[in-house]
């Protein structure tokens, strides 16, 4: 039987393909395999506010995951064990009328920098570039260059990373760094407005040299939680004091913010990251598989890497889904644990994706923007054929993970930064231009009818 820190590691892969990435950075990151005796699964976390929202929220969830590695019906306890402390002690749980046991007072702490998320480990592409060069000068010198500095894609594609290797390389430095998540700062904020400690709040934000926010789009529709983030941006900005703040869409984008506020994260710069392209996802696996002294024969890489094509997250999600399985079934990593540990995921990835010729690609799109597939990949530059180019371009990056080099070959040698640019521009413009993305959604689906015909 493998140890409670082994299932709970393989369970954790589990959850993170289950539930969204800010539930399980803010509720399951930072939780810990106890013991496993009987019927009782033992999970270690950091405190009771943590163990009452897993026990009433994700209970179910945890308890249905954990049968399943386990192979027979358990429960789930948790209990309060900080990092370094020999004995846990369970904390009393939700209710069923929906009260608590305890009228403790709860004390949320802020995400700790992860010891792993460095600028060394992140892996660079044509996706992410102009991100981590903006993070590094950043870096450099707080509070002077890019403030704030707002990195925004969708999830799994690296924001989180850079966020946390600005806070790794200026507290080198001697700064005083605070993160914290959009939905963390709620929280205390709330408490904060519940135990008339509001002032201790403002202090607590207000004495950063260095303030880190992820997932900013969390604050949409909390009108009172962005005016209190507001009221900090504006004192830690006039002592030049650095913010980075990441989110999945740029901030005029972002719904339920106030004006004051969207100003206030565009002062600095924008920019963006895309979805990794085949290889740089396949040198994520090869850095993952290092830092988890793992063997995996190079072609079980390069299929994860091709068909998770989506986000860093469910990549890494599935390496880690495929070496447990391996590990607690006592066999090495090979095609056929691949397939059979990813059976039900990988069906599902072949129901949705599939590889299609570039001249269907190029065909498909020229009809759509009534030209010819020969004036798409010629030297035509008015702007409907410059869009419809760099559509072709996003799709054939995005639906076949071709590299930049092979698609500027297939679309008249152009040279990689050009394709780069358009691909980019797409990717940003879908997010705010709806017209733009009911075009691409329409020629995806014209594409589907074709593969079918």
């Amino acid at each position: 039987m493998s140890s409670a820190r082994e299932i709970w590691e393989a369970a954790l892969g589990e959850l993170q393909l289950q539930v969204s990435k800010p539930n399980y950075d803010t509720w399951l990151r930072e939780t810990t395999g106890i013991s496993f005796q009987g019927d009782v699964f033992v999970v270690g976390v950091l405190n009771v506010f943590i163990a009452e929202w897993l026990t009433s929220r994700l209970h179910s969830l945890i308890r249905r995951t954990l049968t399943n590695i386990i192979g027979r019906v358990v429960d789930v306890q948790f209990v309060v064990c900080l990092p370094g402390q020999v004995d846990a002690r369970p904390v009393a749980t939700l209710q069923a009328d929906g009260g608590t046991a305890t009228k403790s007072k709860i004390s949320v702490s802020a995400p700790r920098l992860k010891p792993g998320y460095t600028f060394d480990t992140f892996i660079t592409g044509e996706s992410n570039r102009l991100a981590y060069a903006a993070a590094l000068e950043v870096a450099e010198e707080p509070g002077y260059r890019y403030n704030p500095l707002f990195i925004y894609g969708d999830t799994g594609t690296g924001k989180t990373h850079l966020l946390h290797a600005i806070g790794h390389a200026v507290k080198g430095k001697g700064h005083r760094v605070l993160l914290v998540s959009a939905e963390q700062f709620t929280n205390q904020f709330i408490i904060a407005l519940k135990t008339n400690s509001i002032d201790d709040f403002h202090n607590k934000f207000r004495s950063a040299d260095v303030l880190l926010v992820d997932d900013v789009q969390f604050l949409s529709g909390k009108g009172q939680t962005q005016e209190c983030l507001l009221h900090i941006f504006n004192h830690l900005h006039d002592n030049n004091c650095q913010m980075v703040i990441t989110c999945d869409h740029a901030p005029g984008a972002i719904a339920s913010v106030t004006k004051k506020l969207k100003s206030r994260l565009e002062w600095g710069l924008i920019t963006h990251i895309g979805a990794p392209d085949f290889e740089t996802r396949l040198a994520i696996l090869k850095l993952k598989t290092r830092q988890l002294n793992i063997s995996a024969p190079l072609e079980v890489l390069q299929f994860l890497a091709a068909h998770f094509q989506h986000n860093v997250r469910e990549l890494e999600g599935a390496l880690n889904r495929v070496t447990t399985y391996a590990k607690l079934s006592g066999t090495e990593i090979d095609m056929g644990v691949t397939l059979e540990a990813l059976s039900d995921i990988v069906k599902q990835e072949n129901d949705r994706q599939v590889t299609l010729k570039p001249e269907l690609i190029i065909d498909t799109v020229a009809s759509h923007y009534g030209i010819t597939p020969k004036a798409l990949v010629g030297k035509r530059r008015d702007r409907k054929t410059a869009l419809a180019r760099q559509v072709a371009m996003y799709l054939l990056r995005e639906q076949n993970c071709y590299g930049l080099a092979q698609i500027g070959k297939i679309l008249g040698n152009r040279d990689h930064t050009t394709v780069l640019h358009g691909c980019e521009k797409i990717a940003t413009e879908i997010t705010t231009n709806p017209h733009l993305k009911e075009s691409v959604e329409e020629i995806r689906k014209e594409l589907a009818v074709e593969k079918l015909a």
